[in-house]
């Protein structure tokens, strides 16, 4: 018989039928990989708006207030030989790291991004301040895996690496030629995200133009610039890998990553990666990744040399190795075992 492992998420989940959809890909991949160990039982925040990924697992609730949200949350400290596991730190899993540790719980808590620099782009230094209290008040009374070792904070905790890919990812990728710059971001629209930053970098270039796909449903986005077209989140794996080989060259503008997934989609498809100083962390020693200055003359002296070496960059990018979600799942595996 599985053990059961409840999964906490401050995530937005839309219910429609008995079927429950998510724009955060890992919230759907992530506990339908523990599944097949372990019987989830996940619980989010209810969503009014549509949401792209299907999440796979049977045991899911949602809650469309704090109380009703904290409330469930005790109960399941009631049920004996559970695991349980937080995904970020958020005011709302605070609360819940809080009251499981009062009912004599101590649970897994998962840092997939740098909450300082989010809370900080979003916040301001305020943001950063609230963050730190929550973070090193929950690294006294839980268990951290994280996606990087510095995102702990010199804090003790297991290391993974997230993924997506599958064998899928791997197939001979579209051969293209750099003419015009075709440039693809792939991810929320969100101002911590640098999405807005890099839209204002390539206003008025006729010589490049920029897919973004991670568009919400039932949201308007005032961005009026006729290089620049927003798609829905896609949730068709292939469609999403046409996206990455109908482009030439991928653009990560976030201003804090920790461990980028669509980063490791786009080098699966041998697509050429720019992102900014602020995350050169997660270059590592990965080919095919180019770091720029948030400036047009730094990031168009970028696009210009990978245009002149294309084909020699395609070459070095095949030496990467990339993780898969089979190696992730596996490792998060180990990674609960022995906390």
């Amino acid at each position: 018989m599985k053990k059961k492992l409840f999964i906490f998420s401050n995530e937005s989940i839309f219910s429609q039928g008995d079927k429950f959809f998510c724009d955060n890909i890992d919230l759907k991949s992530t506990p339908e990989g523990l599944n097949k160990k372990f019987e989830v039982n996940l619980l989010g925040r209810k969503s009014k708006k549509i949401r792209a990924h299907e999440i796979k697992i049977k045991k899911i609730k949602i809650f469309s207030n704090i109380f009703s949200y904290f409330s469930e949350v005790y109960r399941s400290t009631k049920i004996k030989d559970v695991k349980y596991l937080i995904i970020s730190i958020s005011p709302y899993t605070f609360f819940t790291c809080l009251i499981l540790r009062l009912f004599g719980k101590k649970p897994i808590v998962y840092l997939r991004s740098d909450g300082y620099g989010e809370y900080q782009a979003i916040f301001g230094n305020t943001g950063k301040l609230i963050y730190h209290l929550m973070f090193n008040f929950i690294s006294l009374i839980s268990t951290f895996i994280s996606c990087k070792k510095y995102i702990l904070k010199g804090k003790t905790g297991s290391i993974v690496n997230p993924s997506q890919l599958d064998s899928i990812w791997f197939k001979k990728a579209k051969n293209l030629e750099i003419k015009n710059f075709k440039l693809l971001y792939v991810g929320r629209i969100r101002l911590e995200k640098g999405i807005f930053s890099l839209i204002n970098l390539i206003k008025n270039r006729k010589n490049i133009s920029l897919t973004i796909v991670g568009a919400e449903r039932q949201t308007s986005y005032k961005i009026n610039q006729s290089n620049v077209k927003i798609k829905f989140t896609e949730s068709n794996k292939l469609k999403l890998i046409k996206y990455y080989d109908e482009h030439n060259i991928f653009v990560l503008p976030s201003y804090t990553e920790g461990h980028p997934m669509a980063l490791l989609e786009a080098l699966a498809r041998r697509r050429p990666v720019i992102i900014f100083d602020e995350i050169n962390h997660v270059a590592g020693n990965k080919k095919g990744i180019f770091i720029a200055k948030r400036n047009f003359l730094d990031f168009f002296s970028k696009l210009n040399h990978i245009k002149k070496n294309y084909k020699k960059i395609q070459k070095e990018m095949k030496k990467n190795k990339l993780p898969t979600n089979k190696e992730f799942i596996e490792e998060f595996n180990k990674a609960m075992d022995v906390t």
